[in-house]
């Protein structure tokens, strides 16, 4: 079995392209959205169609979330931008995804943690920054007594492969459509890729064993730069343009 994964692609519908222009032509078998789909100062209607239209597994991330809590202090300025452009269709859509999805073959899908959208699995955030979490960090936040040989995590745009004691492998396939951004909570922390390429992975499976390939794809970013300097977000502008924040 081979799966493409993909997350956090925020609107960027380019980027989105180009990655299912590298993986539609290689035998995949699935392909799974982990979710941050739409969210952010770029396309979020037309990502929203394109997305609907395809027959994948997909899943609700904590923006997702957020723009279905518009009007409330939960929902951001870029969760608040993708609201005013989706329709109640698109809204329906966003509603009725799940947070997590077990998949025959010990497989789980989260966006964030098993029990958090919001929360890092494969990163510790402290008072100095971002780093990689360690095995029993991992561990606390997957909780006891997991069965599972392959556990599909996105969140925090950064592309990694963790495997465990040799038994479980965890993936995060990066973000599709934005390499770096910043953050305050717990800590202020930042996250950069230092490519504005789009990201995703591809899972392979030998026998009793999963390969996985974290996979960069270079794509026409500029009309993304142009779409978010011209809505005032300079930020997410350099972080297209570049993969990092500064």
């Amino acid at each position: 079995m081979k799966i493409a994964v993909v997350s956090d692609i925020h609107g960027n519908l380019p980027a989105l392209e180009a990655v299912v222009s590298h993986f539609k032509n290689i035998g995949i078998d699935k392909v799974i959205n982990l979710g941050d789909s739409l969210s952010g100062p770029l396309l979020p209607l037309e990502t929203a169609h394109f997305l609907m239209t395809q027959d994948w597994i997909h899943l609700a991330g904590n923006h997702d979330h957020q723009i279905l809590a518009y009007g409330t202090d939960r929902c951001s300025d870029v969760d608040e931008l993708a609201y005013s452009q989706l329709s109640t269709k698109e809204l329906d859509w966003l509603k009725s995804l799940p947070s997590t999805l077990n998949l025959e073959g010990g497989i789980l899908l989260c966006h964030g943690t098993p029990e958090s959208s919001n929360c890092y699995l494969l990163e510790t955030v402290a008072p100095g920054g971002a780093r990689l979490a360690t095995v029993n960090e991992i561990k606390e936040r997957l909780g006891k007594n997991r069965e599972e040989k392959l556990i599909l995590c996105g969140h925090t745009h950064q592309p990694r492969s963790v495997r465990i004691e040799g038994e479980l492998l965890i993936v995060n396939p990066g973000s599709v459509g934005l390499p770096a951004y910043t953050d305050e909570t717990p800590f202020f922390h930042t996250i950069e890729t230092g490519t504005p390429d789009a990201h995703y992975a591809i899972l392979e499976r030998k026998g009793d064993q999963w390969i996985s390939s974290l996979i960069a794809v270079p794509y026409d970013y500029q009309s993304m730069v142009q779409l978010a300097e011209s809505r005032n977000y300079k930020d997410w502008a350099y972080a297209l343009r570049t993969g990092f924040m500064n």
